[in-house]
């Protein structure tokens, strides 16, 4: 006779475990707050962190590492052994956070500052130029590309090319920039990461009006948008970089603190402000995707270390037509051969 007091077997637990990360993740309130972090954090089979030193070596590249999540995603893969090169608006800004860096790891050379303004498809061009020249004339691999530079506009505002903002900055850039650092990133198997937001969750891929020119222009709701397109873009482009050996994922942080989402979303942050992760919380995920021992699959969108899945509303799934005609608008409008 069984045992009823006996533990559950391990598959059992692992099951157990599964079933509350899920119902955790489809009630949203609870999964992406800090509690959600920690509940899951003590759940059997949470994914393993790094180890100590295992970017020793290696080099990753954060956009908007000024402040918030690219601060601290900064920090975190510093303390892993990785050097650093923030990519900032505000030099300023970066070489502060260069300086933490570097006062935290001891180490004068872990952190080095670029300026780029992702959103400006030239000023991109002239970033990966001036790398390219300065940092990957010797060979030196590329490790990791964490695109974290966001903004959410008030009203509705245009790139220097003319494409509405949050289109150009979370999604236009990235891949530009991407395409342009290929080479070195296949040189050490790299890792690309889009940090994205749960609320991409809220919307459809905009494919009739992906610059946003028709109705009454709402920033939380562009901002959701081009999150989406940040989403439905990664299996074209894990497919496009398979060949290349380079893997692409997004994270979304769930709800936490930063400067940002004080400024762009203040109602927001005052009323949920008990429960917002920590920088570090936020970062996690990108983290380990990064630094994990072997790279994730590629492909996919990550939260608290698992997959999710992309679209959980009624309509918000795009059928595959969708998907290429926005890709085609991307690869037009970032001088690609879809």
């Amino acid at each position: 006779m069984r045992d009823r007091s006996a533990p559950p077997s391990r598959s059992v637990a692992l099951g157990l475990a599964r079933a509350v990360d899920t119902l955790l993740d489809r009630t949203v309130a609870p999964g992406f707050t800090h509690l959600g972090l920690a509940v899951r954090r003590r759940l059997p089979g949470w994914p393993a962190d790094p180890a100590p030193g295992g970017l020793t070596g290696h080099d990753v590249a954060v956009t908007g590492a000024s402040s918030g999540l690219g601060r601290r995603t900064a920090l975190d893969l510093a303390a892993l052994g990785a050097t650093v090169h923030l990519v900032v608006r505000d030099t300023g800004k970066g070489e502060r956070v260069a300086d933490e860096v570097r006062a935290a790891t001891g180490s004068p050379a872990s952190a080095r500052v670029w300026r780029c303004d992702v959103a400006d498809l030239d000023s991109v061009d002239a970033f990966v130029d001036a790398f390219v020249e300065a940092f990957l004339a010797d060979g030196r691999p590329l490790r990791g590309l964490v695109h974290n530079a966001g903004a959410l506009p008030p009203s509705r505002t245009e790139s220097p090319q003319g494409h509405e903002l949050t289109q150009a900055l979370h999604v236009l850039g990235p891949v530009r920039m991407t395409e342009r650092l290929l080479p070195a990133l296949e040189a050490d198997e790299g890792r690309v990461v889009l940090v994205t937001s749960g609320g991409m969750y809220t919307q459809r891929l905009p494919v009739d009006d992906p610059e946003y020119t028709q109705g009454s222009y709402s920033g939380s709701v562009a901002y959701a948008r081009s999150k989406r397109g940040q989403v439905e873009l990664l299996p074209v482009l894990a497919s496009r970089w398979a060949d290349r050996g380079v893997s692409v994922h997004a994270t979304h942080p769930g709800w936490a603190g930063t400067p940002g989402l004080d400024a762009s979303l203040p109602a927001f942050s005052r009323a949920l402000r008990p429960v917002l992760r920590s920088d570090a919380g936020g970062a996690d995920t990108t983290t380990w995707v990064l630094a994990t021992e072997s790279a994730p699959p590629s492909g996919r969108l990550w939260h608290d270390r698992r997959p999710r899945p992309t679209a959980v509303l009624p309509g918000t799934r795009p059928t595959h037509t969708d998907r290429a005609r926005y890709w085609r608008w991307v690869a037009d409008a970032t001088d690609l051969t879809p």
